[in-house]
């Protein structure tokens, strides 16, 4: 029941983010151009940026792309060809967190343990930071070996889907290994039948 409501949550979620889109990625530049000119993204920018930066740089790695972490990105090439990749506060996933956030309130509602609670909800916040992380390493991948506009296409549309589908993986393994239900006094006694009564009857 709880695992249906949840999948239905995250569809519905889906839909809206689908038919949206276009109208959503105008308002993401808008609302980083004001949050930039109020100097709110600095906090964003000036402890979590670097520190994905840092991780994209080791993934990017992996496939020969030599690059450093720089405090607003990361630089990729030799110095002779030097190309920096800009991390802005808007592009380090918030959206994927506030969804997930989304999903929390229905996929949590049944009667789980607090502990298993507490495993789901690590597991989601640490995959989804490391969606987050893949999502920015597969931009800078499509730029370095395909081109800039191929890039640009993924960043505003398809990433959008991989949190979807992170999502939906998310809840599914969650469902399935994660979390326990509570021992209901139902189910004690389904396990624990209690022993037939003996009635003695009087002639």
């Amino acid at each position: 029941m709880y695992e249906k409501k949840t999948f239905k949550t995250i569809f519905i979620i889906t839909t809206v983010i689908l038919i949206t889109l276009p109208a959503i990625t105008t308002f993401n530049e808008i609302l980083t151009s004001i949050v930039m000119k109020i100097q709110l993204y600095r906090v964003i920018q000036e402890f979590i940026v670097p520190i994905e930066a840092k991780m994209i740089v080791v993934t990017v790695g992996l496939f020969g792309i030599k690059a450093i972490p720089t405090p607003l990105g990361l630089n990729i090439g030799t110095i002779q060809q030097l190309n920096h990749v800009t991390i802005s506060w808007n592009c380090i996933g918030w959206q994927s967190f506030i969804l997930f956030v989304i999903t929390l309130f229905t996929g949590l509602q049944g009667p789980y343990t607090r502990y298993s609670k507490t495993q789901t909800i690590l597991i989601g916040f640490l995959g989804t930071f490391l969606i987050n992380i893949t999502r920015i390493s597969l931009v800078v991948l499509l730029a370095q070996f395909v081109n800039q506009v191929t890039a640009t296409v993924f960043h505003d549309y398809f990433s959008t889907v991989m949190t979807i589908a992170w999502l939906f993986f998310f809840w599914w393994f969650s469902f399935t290994y994660v979390l326990e239900r509570k021992l209901e006094l139902y189910d004690l006694l389904e396990e624990n039948p209690a022993p037939p009564t003996l009635r003695i009857h009087k002639s």
